[in-house]
Formats: C-alpha cells, structure tokens, sequence
C-alpha cells in the first residue's frame, strides 16, 4: 500500500506500510522503499522464504527546491547546503535500518565521509534529488552511499553533481557511549560483499592515520601579507544548540560540515578576491561527539594552490561550558578544494600561495601531493569503460 503523510509541511512518501521517519524541517519531499518490495514480496510467495527486514536494502529518497538562503550572493549552492542534505539522508536511512529488530532504540551518529566532488554546479531555483541506499553493515557500523542529482524544473535537465560514501555507527538512547549491533543486509555476490569489505577495512586505516595528526594548532598571524597563509585564515565561533542536534543532544554531522563549508569559503573568498565554489571534499573524519551546549570554534587555513583550485584545512574543535574539565578537544578535520569562478562560471587562475617557514613549506608538500593523487585517479576513472 502506498500512502502520503503530511507532517508540518514536510512531504513523506512511503511504501513499506511502517511509519516513515520525521525529517528534519523543510519543505522536502522524502520516499522510503525497500528494493522493490512488490517483486520480493511475489519472490517469497513463490519460494516460501520470507526475507527479513533487516536483510533486505534499505533506501531513501529526498526532494527539495534551492532557495535563495541556500546559495551565494551569485545564485551557487553551497557546498555545506548539500553536504548538509546527504548528511540528512543518511541519518535517516541509517537510523531507520539499525532500528529495524527492535531491540535498543538508537541513533545513527556520523562518524566519517569519503572524499565527495562536486562535479556540476547547482543553483537557486534547482530541484536537489538526494538518494541514500545501505551498501555495506560491518559488526558497528553501516556504510551508506548517496548520489545527489540536480533538475532544472523550467527545462527539465538533469545532472549529477555529488555522490558521496558515508560511515554511520548506532548509539544506544538509553547510553550513548554504548554502541549498538548493526543488522546485515544481503549481497548481490560474495565478490560484492568482499569488495565493500576492502573499502571498510581502507578507511578504518585511514581515520588511525588522521588521528595521528590531532594535535596541530592553527595560531592568528598580525597584519599578514596578501597571498599568505595568516592573510586568509578564518574562523567562526559557534554555540550548539538544540536546534543543532539529534534526539541523543549531540550535533547534526550535517551542521558541522556546513559550517566547515562556510569558513573554508570565507578563506578561498579572501584569497582569490572572486566568487568560489566548493569542488570537492576529502574524507571529513568526525573523532568525538560535540554535546549540546558545546561552543565550536571552526578554523580554516589555505594549505596548497594549484593553477585552478585552493585546498584548504578546516578544524573543528568543541568547548564544553558545563564539563569544564574535559577541556578543548579537536572533534573534525577535513580538507576542502575550492576553484575561483568569473562571472560566467568560468574557472580563473588561482593567485598562487606566498609561503613562509618550514611548517606551511611542508603542509604545501603534502596538499600537493593529495592534488596530484586525486588528479591521477579522477583521469584512471575517466579511462574505465562505461
């Protein structure tokens, strides 16, 4: 049976015949299936064997219209509106599975993103179709994989502009700190399942690999040269609040990144001195839960320049004003690739980065070798048959 709730304002289709999740507030429109339930549905009748919910695939689909407060002062989404909107789809998607055997109530919380490209520009104006579907579920955690597709509504072009790998893990509501056993789900083929397998093991590697690199501090630089680190490094300072949070008092994976979007901005607006755009992200490690009422300074700084593209560092590090004894702590680091735009959304030159010191010497090194990296696999996947 099919059927549509409306539920202050927001638009849930679904067809599972269970209660759809509540979706953050918005005007958005949100299908929850199974994979074709209707022929899993005549598949068991015919074979007798009836497939739990928890082994079947899980997906969703959200709907929404950009609006003006989405984008920049030139009509371009930005980038943490719609890492934002996957953050959203996952959540849901997440949380809706690991609930699935009723046993303790949890809540899907964000703990990584791999890297995500923006491959086309989205607009005001645009319809953003955001589908999630459960790929891989180890032991703790549940990997979901989300495709953001753009429709201009006036004539009727569609494009892909992001497909991002999400890593979720359940906590408990009765014990945060407690995490809950993930549900399987089945696999097309074992070579399928060993495949996902690899990419769980790579970035349970990668995310000890990040950890290692907590301890950098970004100090403020006095009357900094144009072109210099200190010139463009930003920050924003921002207390959570309960609109920021899960049902667990923690904050939104999706609202810290949108932050984080917002200050690696700031930083490649006050570099190039023109419009920019998010171009990608490289995996965004989220190393421990921000509490409700935390204040969370997001700081970023320019790291490397390429001819057409900026990266830059962003960290974000949580202040509790109620367990003052626990200290500032660096909560999530990511890096973000920017590109410099002219007023026909063609790209610029990139003023290229004044260095100073052995530090900015080194992590120039190290950004560019990311660059060159992502560069090399971007051509290897343009080369792999369709």
């Amino acid at each position: 049976m099919r059927g549509n709730v409306i539920w202050r304002g927001v638009n849930i289709l679904h067809s599972t015949g269970r209660r759809a999740a509540l979706v953050p507030s918005g005007s958005v429109s949100v299908s929850l299936r199974h994979t074709d339930i209707r022929a899993e549905h005549r598949h068991q009748q015919n074979t007798g064997r009836i497939m739990s919910d928890s082994q079947a695939t899980p997906s969703i689909q959200i709907c929404r219209i950009m609006r003006p407060d989405d984008a920049n002062i030139v009509g371009n989404v930005h980038g943490g509106t719609i890492l934002k909107m996957i953050e959203e789809a996952g959540c849901i998607i997440g949380t809706r599975h690991c609930n699935t055997q009723r046993r303790d109530p949890c809540v899907a919380a964000l703990a990584r993103v791999e890297r995500t490209d923006f491959l086309h520009p989205m607009f005001i104006g645009d319809v953003a179709h955001v589908s999630a579907e459960i790929t891989y579920t180890s032991k703790r955690s549940v990997e979901v994989q989300v495709t953001v597709l753009s429709e201009n509504i006036v004539t009727g072009g569609k494009k892909v502009t992001n497909k991002a790998t999400l890593w979720y893990v359940p906590l408990s509501l009765q014990n945060v700190d407690k995490i809950i056993e993930v549900p399987p789900i089945e696999y097309s083929s074992a070579e399928q399942e060993e495949s996902c397998k690899k990419r769980y093991e790579a970035q349970k590697l990668e995310r000890l690999e990040t950890k290692e690199r907590n301890d950098d501090v970004i100090t403020p630089v006095s009357l900094p040269e144009p072109y210099t680190v200190g010139f463009s490094q930003s920050s924003l300072i921002h207390l959570i609040g309960p609109s920021d949070c899960t049902l667990l008092g923690f904050v939104h994976g999706g609202v810290t990144m949108k932050l984080m979007d917002e200050v690696a901005g700031i930083v490649a607006a006050r570099h190039c001195k023109t419009n920019i755009v998010t171009a990608s992200v490289d995996a965004i490690n989220f190393h421990q839960k921000i509490k409700k009422g935390c204040v969370i300074t997001v700081t970023g700084r320019i790291t490397f320049t390429s001819n057409k593209s900026m990266e830059i560092e962003v960290l974000v590090d949580a202040d509790s004003l109620v367990e003052v004894e626990k200290g500032k702590y660096r909560s999530v680091t990511a890096f973000f690739t920017y590109i410099s735009l002219d007023k026909d959304n063609k790209p610029l030159a990139v003023p290229p980065l004044k260095l100073d010191g052995e530090e900015e010497q080194k992590r120039f090194e190290e950004g560019k070798a990311r660059y060159l990296q992502n560069k090399a696999k971007r051509l290897a996947e343009k080369e792999q048959p369709q």
